[in-house]
C-alpha cells in the first residue's frame, strides 16, 4: 500500500502515490469529489477540443498557419482526455493507490510525459512560425509545408522524450506496485528540463521578438499609407489633374465622333497606328521622350510578404494561450523537479495532487480562450453548435 518513505522518496509523478495511506480510497468524501471533478473535466476537454478540431477542419476561414498548430494542440489535449485522464481520475478516486498492472502504469507515465511535452512543443512551434512570418516574410511559406514539418517534429521530439519510460526505465528492483511513479530521478530532471524549463524561456523570447517586429511592421505600414495619401493644394487655382502629362501637339486635335462614321452609318476602319491618332498630319511622339513604365505585377514572393488581417487576429490570442499554459503548468513542474532534486524536502501530497489537477485543467481552458478572444472561432463555434441542435 505504500508508506511515508515511499511518499517522500519515490512518488515523483504528481498525484500517483498513496496520499493518506488509503484513507481516502473509494467513493467516500475526497474520492467522490475526485470522480465528479474528473468526469466534468474529461467532458469539457473532449467537447471543447473536438469542437476546435471540427471547426478548423471544416471551416476554410480558420485554416491559417497559426490554426494548424492550434489544431495539433487540440489533438494533444484530446489524447490526454482519452489516454491519461481516466486512469488519473481512477487513481485519485482510490486515494492515490495504484491497483492496476505496473505495465499499464508505465504506459500511463509515457503518455502523460509525451502529451504534456507535445503541448509545450506545439506552442514553441507556433512561436517559431510567427517569428519567421514577421521577421523574414519573404522566405515564409503559407502553403502549409513548413507548418506540417514543424508539427511532425514536435510530435517526434515529444515521443523521444517519453520513450525511455516504455523502454524499461521504470523496471527497477524493489518497485512498489501500489505506487505509479517515475522511478529514476535523473529522468525526472531530464524530462522536466526538456519539456518545460528549456523550451519555455525560448518560447517567451521568440514571442517577445515577434510582437516587437509586428509593432514595427504596423508602424511602417501606417507611415507608408499616410505618405501615399493624396494631398490637395492649399492655395487658389484650378484643380490639378491626377493623370500624368504626356506629349502635347497643338496641331493634333482628337478626331470628331462624326468623322468615325461613314455616310452609310457603318464604322470606318481604324487609322493606321503608324500615322498617329489623327492621320498623316499628326506627328508621332518622339521616340526619345521618356515613356511612363508600366507597373510590374507583384511577384509571388512580394504578395506572400504581407501579413494578413486574419493572421494578426490569430496572433492576438496567442499571448493568452501561452499565459494560461504557464499559469497552469509552472506550479506542477516546480514541484515535480523540487521533489527530484531534494528528496529530503517535505512536499504535502495534497499540494502535489492540486498542482497536477491544475495542469490538466489547462486542456479545458484553450477552447474557452478561443471563444472569448477570437471572433472567428466564436462565429464558427456558434454555427457548428446550431447545426447540431
Amino acid at each position: 500500500m505504500g508508506n511515508d518513505h515511499a511518499v517522500h522518496d519515490g512518488e515523483l509523478l504528481a498525484g500517483r502515490g498513496p496520499e493518506s495511506l488509503g484513507t481516502d480510497a473509494g467513493l467516500g468524501g475526497a474520492g467522490a469529489a475526485a470522480l465528479v471533478g474528473g468526469v466534468l473535466l474529461i467532458s469539457m476537454v473532449l467537447a471543447g477540443n473536438s469542437l476546435v478540431c471540427v471547426s478548423v477542419a471544416s471551416e476554410r476561414t480558420l485554416q491559417t498557419p497559426t490554426n494548424y498548430f492550434i489544431l495539433s494542440l487540440a489533438a494533444a489535449d484530446l489524447l490526454l482526455a482519452i489516454l491519461v485522464l481516466p486512469l488519473f481520475v481512477y487513481s485519485e478516486v482510490q486515494g492515490g493507490v495504484w491497483l492496476l498492472s505496473p505495465r499499464l502504469c508505465d504506459t500511463l507515465m509515457a503518455m502523460d510525459v509525451m502529451l504534456c511535452t507535445a503541448s509545450i512543443f506545439n506552442l514553441c512551434a507556433i512561436s517559431v512560425d510567427r517569428f519567421v512570418a514577421v521577421t523574414v516574410p519573404l522566405h515564409y511559406n503559407r502553403q502549409g509545408q513548413r507548418q506540417l514539418l514543424l508539427i511532425a517534429a514536435t510530435w517526434l521530439l515529444s515521443a523521444a522524450v517519453a520513450a525511455p519510460v516504455l523502454c524499461g526505465l521504470n523496471d527497477v528492483p524493489g518497485r512498489d506496485p501500489a505506487v505509479c511513479r517515475l522511478e529514476d530521478r535523473d529522468y525526472v530532471v531530464y524530462s522536466s528540463v526538456c519539456s518545460f524549463f528549456l523550451p519555455c524561456p525560448l518560447m517567451l523570447l521568440l514571442y517577445w521578438a515577434t510582437f516587437r517586429g509586428l509593432r514595427r511592421w504596423e508602424a511602417a505600414r501606417h507611415a507608408k499609407l499616410h505618405s501615399r495619401a493624396p494631398r490637395r493644394p492649399s492655395g487658389p487655382g484650378p484643380p490639378v489633374s491626377d493623370s500624368a502629362p504626356g506629349p502635347f501637339f497643338p496641331d493634333c486635335l482628337p478626331p470628331s465622333p462624326s468623322l468615325l462614321q461613314s455616310p452609310s452609318g457603318s464604322s470606318r476602319p481604324e487609322p493606321d497606328p503608324s500615322q498617329g491618332l489623327c492621320g498623316p498630319e499628326c506627328p508621332l511622339p518622339d521616340a526619345g521622350l521618356p515613356q511612363a513604365p508600366a507597373p510590374a505585377p507583384p511577384s509571388r514572393r512580394t504578395r506572400g510578404a504581407k501579413i494578413t488581417g486574419r493572421e494578426r487576429k490569430a496572433m492576438r490570442v496567442l499571448p493568452v494561450v501561452v499565459g494560461a499554459f504557464l499559469m497552469c503548468w509552472t506550479p506542477f513542474f516546480v514541484v515535480h523537479i523540487t521533489r527530484a532534486l531534494c528528496p529530503a524536502c517535505l512536499v504535502p501530497p495534497r499540494l502535489v495532487s492540486a498542482v497536477t489537477w491544475l495542469g490538466y485543467v489547462n486542456s479545458a481552458l484553450n477552447p474557452i480562450i478561443y471563444t472569448v478572444f477570437n471572433a472567428e472561432f466564436r462565429r464558427v463555434f456558434r454555427k457548428s453548435l446550431c447545426l447540431r441542435c
